[in-house]
């Protein structure tokens, strides 16, 4: 195009701001999509029980099952690959078939000092008292003429492997049976405690939350 004096002249530049803002939705959308694929990727691998497992038993890594998971806080919460030791691991709690594997349910095998014994206590047991709970078992010795001496702590943060129905003579007394998982050091003492028919209570150490 030239001017009446035949001087060229310079073509303007056309600019539609709402093509801007189009091609912003389109670049924020593929970001987007783009994060929450890569979040969604970021699964891990962990072990699941293959079948229930109870208190000592003695497991590899044959014996469980690899699954992924989304889960934040999954690799220090549950035992994943390469975290168990070459001797295998002890269960220190119940996990039930097809339960991811807490951290805090298992040992090492080379830790594996401990044994369950179940204990009547007296009276009834606090509602914060449940399987995994840890919990102080205090003893009174029996004296004469159906006294008893001070309590003390005759074992310090036992487990609660599981709380045992009551029957026969229990269910009459109004007491109640636990089995607790305790010290191969401490057994004897235990058991000479139960054998000299002392009184016997569990504690909780800790109150798991919403039971404050």
């Amino acid at each position: 195009m030239t001017t009446p004096t035949g001087a060229p002249t310079r073509r303007r530049f056309w600019f539609d701001p709402r093509f801007a803002i189009g091609l912003a939705l389109v670049v924020a959308s593929v970001v987007g999509v783009g994060a929450v694929v890569q979040g969604m990727d970021r699964s891990v691998t962990v072990y699941a029980a293959h079948d229930a497992l109870t208190v000592g038993d003695r497991v590899d890594a044959d014996d469980l099952a690899i699954t992924q998971v989304r889960l934040e806080g999954a690799p220090d919460l549950y035992v994943t690959p390469g975290r168990i030791p070459q001797d295998g691991l002890v269960v220190t709690r119940r996990i039930a078939a097809g339960e991811l594997v807490p951290v805090s349910a298992v040992g090492s095998r080379a830790g594996a000092s401990v044994t369950s014994v179940v204990i009547e206590v007296n009276g009834t047991l606090s509602g914060a008292i449940g399987p995994g709970s840890s919990v102080d078992v205090w003893s009174a010795k029996a004296t004469e003429h159906g006294q008893f001496g001070p309590p003390a702590v005759l074992v310090g943060k036992a487990s609660v492997v599981r709380l045992v129905e009551p029957t026969g003579l229990i269910a009459a007394s109004g007491g109640e049976s636990v089995e607790v998982q305790v010290p191969r050091s401490k057994v004897a003492a235990v058991l000479e405690a139960i054998a000299n028919n002392d009184s016997m209570a569990i504690v909780p150490v800790d109150t798991p939350l919403g039971k404050e």
